[in-house]
């Protein structure tokens, strides 16, 4: 599927969102149009193409098509001959490419700022009151109790790779499956291709199939070093006769006895595995051999679909009523039961809902607890990325930066940022989102050593000053042997002291450095959980005045028309009010340093200089 995104006034708001929602939903990453065919030159004028094969393209012009006429044709492609199918199969395993190769939709970028996008699928476990939803767009997993308090999360940003939960990757997973025997989450990993199974118990993240020979020498330098450089799964099938390039975007997972059955998104392609080894056995092609095999499973969870009412399934679908005459199949997998509840992910208005099936009343997940999600991937870059140019941080917006003139030494940053009068935060800020890089003559000083009464010297000037003074500083060098050698510390950050009250409409970040001669740069992230504020001024901003405020902190930095964002935002017909918004905060802030003042009495001791800054930050709408 290809197509060229464009502002034209021709194009209808509707249009737009419409246009907006099938990339959110099928993860278009970039428009690809191969053709050896002239097409007639339109001039003052839109058109839109429709074609099988590039043999007799449909041209309709100007408003002669409507999004009603688009969806029909893509569910006609879905369900076209197997030739598609059989060329999937033959292509290259997806995962021999590097990471690189996958970016993420254009359009998505400001609502990667939503706190969920795209709540895909859900899954629970009623024993333990936990629910797991599948926060597609984000590559994660969130996990969570019956009031909405966040307890987990796995899956670190966009990526194939196992490990303990901060550190694993996921590629846009969708369905997952809870066994409560092995106290596990199996989830079908859509984009990677894979199944991977999650030991909620050691909070480890693997893969059930394929299996991979990444394990084998997982110990080595050298296999540390080249999954650094290159990222990339060799795989190594369990059968010949099923090569792993067979499962291709595995969508929906349920459990049969000992069995797992793994459905692509249309139905049409089933996968069975066995769910002690991973090992495929059986392939099912066409949703009438699929239906006698597990067409009981897909008939219970549409049956449950059927106690929500009418208007609220068609919100949920907007214009894909159904698979195979079953209505509303696509939502098999975005709803739950749990206790006397449905719990259902709204992926038009990006948010989860309770359905209580006694009273029939519907209501929202409240969020609490962000901090165990940490600072978001899209946040931060690492050190190798940020470089001296203007350009270092391109993409991402920078809130303030700030150069100062300092003497060497200790600094203590205290940053006071002003959010948005619009804005409230859902929770106080904590450290755990909050991500501190140095780089040059400085290096961060940690909480313990703030407190310490003893001086240390960072390891940039101890090199320095070793070379020039090697008798000077051999006895300090001793009592000193634990020093930073890396540009990049280890983080500990403090919101505001416990006794320090914050203003109303204010975040303090205190932090701390150590700087030599030389020029050095600290950058300052942060993730604040803001909503909009329920004041006697917001109350009477009409719908558009809020959706526009929304997308003011969705987009600081104007990558998307605002027009479109605030056309999407009122077509959710959510409480606008209810919205979180991930604001991400980026500061900048440059030193520059002469050499240490020495003292008048002995020319070799140098004076270690303490300074304070208070950095002020608005991020007020414009």
């Amino acid at each position: 599927m290809g197509y060229q995104y464009s502002t034209s006034p021709l194009l209808s708001k509707d249009d737009y969102t419409h246009l907006l929602r099938r990339v959110m939903k099928e993860y278009i990453t970039f428009p690809i149009l191969l053709s050896n065919k002239n097409f007639p030159k339109i001039t003052g004028g839109t058109c839109c193409i429709i074609f099988r094969g590039l043999k007799s393209p449909i041209i309709y012009q100007g408003k002669e098509v409507d999004s009603m006429i688009r969806d029909n044709v893509i569910k006609d492609l879905k369900v076209q001959d197997r030739k598609t199918a059989n060329f999937m199969r033959n292509m290259n395993s997806p995962w021999e490419k590097p990471l690189e190769v996958f970016k993420e939709p254009y359009l998505c970028f400001p609502l990667r700022n939503l706190f969920l996008s795209f709540p895909g699928c859900i899954s629970v476990d009623e024993k333990g009151n936990r629910v797991f939803v599948s926060d597609s767009n984000h590559h994660r997993i969130i996990v969570f109790d019956a009031n909405g308090e966040i307890l987990d999360s796995i899956g670190s940003s966009p990526g194939f790779e196992d490990g303990d939960f901060e550190s694993a990757k996921l590629m846009r997973p969708a369905a997952s499956f809870y066994h409560a025997a092995d106290n596990c989450l199996y989830i079908a990993d859509s984009e990677n291709h894979a199944i991977r199974r999650a030991d909620m118990e050691r909070r480890i993240l693997d893969t059930l199939y394929p299996t991979t020979n990444s394990n084998k020498d997982s110990n080595s330098l050298w296999s540390w070093i080249f999954g650094k450089l290159w990222s990339r799964k060799d795989i190594e099938a369990k059968s010949e006769e099923f090569p792993p390039k067979t499962l291709l975007f595995p969508w929906h997972i349920s459990k049969c006895q000992n069995d797992l059955f793994v459905l692509n998104r249309n139905l049409q392609t089933l996968w069975i595995l066995d769910l002690a080894s991973g090992a495929l056995q059986e392939i099912v092609e066409g949703f009438s051999n699929i239906s006698e095999i597990c067409g009981h499973l897909i008939l219970e969870k549409s049956n449950i679909l059927k106690q929500i009412p009418n208007d609220l399934l068609k919100q949920l679908m907007n214009s894909d009523c159904s698979l195979e005459g079953i209505p509303y199949a696509g939502l098999i997998s975005s709803i739950a039961t749990f206790q006397d509840d449905l719990i259902i992910c709204n992926t038009v208005g990006q948010e989860v809902l309770k359905f209580n099936r006694k009273s029939g009343t519907i209501s929202t997940f409240q969020f609490s607890n962000f901090s165990i999600l940490g600072l978001p991937y899209w946040f931060s870059f690492p050190l190798e990325r940020v470089c001296a140019t203007k350009d270092a941080l391109s993409g991402l917006h920078v809130d303030h930066a700030e150069l100062f003139n300092l003497l060497p030494g200790k600094v203590d940053i205290k940053l006071s940022i002003d959010i948005p009068k619009s804005f409230e935060l859902v929770e106080p800020l904590n450290e755990s989102c909050i991500w501190l890089q140095a780089r040059g003559a400085a290096t961060v000083v940690s909480e313990a050593e703030r407190i310490s009464t003893s001086e240390k010297v960072c390891a940039a000037q101890q090199w320095y000053d070793e070379l020039d003074h090697r008798t000077f500083w051999e006895s300090e060098l001793e009592s000193n042997k634990e020093v930073h050698s890396s540009t990049e510390s280890s983080v500990e950050v403090l919101s505001s002291s416990p006794s320090e009250v914050v203003p109303e409409g204010k975040v303090l970040i205190d932090c701390c450095i150590n700087t030599s001669p030389g020029t050095s740069e600290v950058i300052i992230s942060a993730a604040l959980y803001l909503k909009l504020r329920k004041t006697a001024d917001t109350r009477m901003d009409s719908r558009e005045q809020k959706a526009a405020k929304i997308a003011d902190s969705l987009d600081p930095t104007r990558r998307v028309s605002k027009d479109l964002l605030v056309s999407y935002l009122l077509a959710s017909k959510r409480d606008l009010e209810g919205i979180i918004v991930t604001r991400p905060l980026q500061v900048r802030l440059k030193f520059e340093c002469p050499n240490h003042p020495t003292s008048e009495d002995n020319s070799k001791e140098i004076i270690i200089t303490d300074s304070s800054l208070n950095v002020s930050v608005s991020l007020l709408n414009p």
